[in-house]
């Protein structure tokens, strides 16, 4: 727990249940000590205290009017009354006032541990409790902000259900890029902030609309945020949300924070409009899309560059602009797998725009690589049943490069690469394999055997033969005939 609050008139029983508190083995950052009720309830209004032992008889104000008056208070402590007397009458008056435990002087350090382990366990569990009801309480605010999965009535009824709870002052609602709040900054603001991340994958705030200035000065340096118009009450949440999207969108596009209300269309000459409708025509659509991967990385480049510089000098409209880059997004993972960039995780066009092509020419590397593999495979599966056809003549490695249509360099690389072995070794197994077969299966002489599997000297072939095998190819006859 953080903060422990003894209040006691007396000074050496305040400092004793200090000491045992500090003993308990129950982690307690502060302890603070008053002497009377009137000087804890100053403290109360003023910060936060998880739990407070009071007595019940002190001067200026007692321990049941302080309790009665902490009841009232919007964020209240665990208490426990700490008395000298054993009256039936003082414990009800207590307990019914919120108390939770009632201790008879003197009071023992067990009896101090045992109350503060049980008092742990209950703050645990009410942070628990608390950190759920939040959750909740954001994703019912995010249907009522989005309008989805919700009907007429069921609004109605959360608003009046969460009204009272909602700001009673004009609030505004932020769109900003996901991410571009730090994880303090809903503690940090002094205005009543409330963050809703990863709405559409961006993240969205409602703060107070006097705080929003330096809100955004202090937390959102450089960050492009679109804003609504000040508005108040839930029942204009959805439209507020509404109107600081667009705007969000506005400022992605012109790299500037930008205001629902006061957005206004650039002056954009008609040829230029013209321009970027012809961006958007479905052929033009689909080459930017076709183009990935074809080699053709300038003409690739060219065509994205121009729909981005359309973009940026506002010749297509904010929805046109979204909507084809959407489109687009998709079109390119269904076609050829993700590309890793969402588009409203990004502060300003610029910063996507660099990302995207990035990602974009990686996948055309990838996919132009892929394709150059499967040609030189072709080449290599066409080089093996070239040599397979033709293996009795006169072959090397520089004929089967030239039927292949490969540079020489580039098919020894390949072929081994390929076939695990050089074009030499390739040949002479093929070469001696056959000639096994002739030599199990016919009675023909070795030298005619030699040239029929295109060797025209019978020593060199004899050699190559035994070298391989073992054995020189009469013996291999000799013992394939014993078998």
């Amino acid at each position: 727990m953080n903060t422990v609050l003894i209040v006691e008139d007396e000074k050496l029983i305040r400092q004793g249940i200090h000491t045992m508190v500090q003993r308990s083995g129950v982690p307690v950052e502060v302890i603070m000590e008053c002497a009377n009720g009137e000087e804890a309830l100053k403290i109360l209004k003023t910060q936060k205290v998880d739990v407070m032992f009071t007595d019940i008889r002190m001067q200026k104000m007692d321990g049941i009017e302080l309790v009665k008056e902490v009841s009232k208070l919007p964020e209240k402590p665990l208490m426990v009354a700490v008395s000298g007397y054993d009256d039936f009458t003082y414990a009800v008056e207590m307990l019914r006032n919120g108390v939770r435990e009632y201790l008879l002087k003197p009071v023992e350090r067990d009896k101090i541990t045992q109350v503060l382990k049980k008092l742990e366990g209950e703050l645990n569990d009410r942070i628990l409790l608390e950190s759920e009801e939040v959750k909740l309480g954001k994703h019912r605010l995010k249907n009522l902000m989005l309008g989805e999965h919700i009907t007429e009535e069921e609004k109605a009824d959360l608003i009046s259900k969460y009204e009272g709870q909602f700001y009673t002052e004009p609030y505004c609602v932020l769109v900003l890029p996901r991410g571009a709040l730090s994880p303090d900054a809903a503690s940090s603001t002094s205005g009543h902030l409330v963050i809703l991340e990863d709405v559409y994958g961006a993240d969205v705030c409602l703060i107070e609309s006097k705080y929003v200035s330096p809100f955004i000065l202090n937390e959102l340096p450089g960050v492009f945020a679109g804003i609504s118009a000040p508005c108040e009450g839930m029942e204009s949440l959805q439209e507020a949300y509404e109107g600081a999207s667009l705007a969000r969108r506005y400022s992605f596009i012109r790299g500037s924070i930008q205001k629902a209300g006061e957005l206004e269309e650039k002056r954009i000459p008609d040829a230029f409009r013209a321009q970027g409708a012809k961006l958007l025509e479905q052929a033009v659509h689909e080459r930017r899309i076709q183009l990935t991967g074809t080699g053709k990385t300038d003409e690739l480049v060219r065509e994205w560059d121009a729909f981005f510089t359309a973009a940026e000098k506002e010749m297509l409209t904010v929805d046109e602009f979204f909507g084809e880059m959407e489109d687009s997004l998709g079109k390119l993972e269904e076609i050829y797998g993700k590309i890793d960039v969402s588009i409203r995780s990004y502060n300003q066009l610029g910063d996507f725009r660099a990302a995207f092509m990035d990602s974009l020419l990686e996948l055309n590397e990838q996919l132009s690589s892929r394709k150059d593999e499967n040609k030189s495979e072709q080449k290599m599966k066409m080089a093996i049943e070239y040599i397979e056809a033709n293996f009795q003549s006169d072959l090397n490695m520089a004929v089967v490069s030239n039927y292949v249509s490969m540079n020489y360099s580039l098919f020894s690389y390949s072929f081994k690469q390929y076939t695990g072995q050089n074009f030499v070794n390739f040949l002479k197994e093929i070469r001696i394999r056959e000639a096994k077969k002739l030599l199990e299966s016919t009675d023909e002489k070795i030298v005619d055997i030699a040239q029929k599997v295109g060797y025209d000297n019978e020593k060199h072939f004899m050699k190559i033969f035994k070298a391989t095998c073992g054995v020189s190819p009469s013996e291999y006859r000799r013992n394939m005939q014993h078998i």
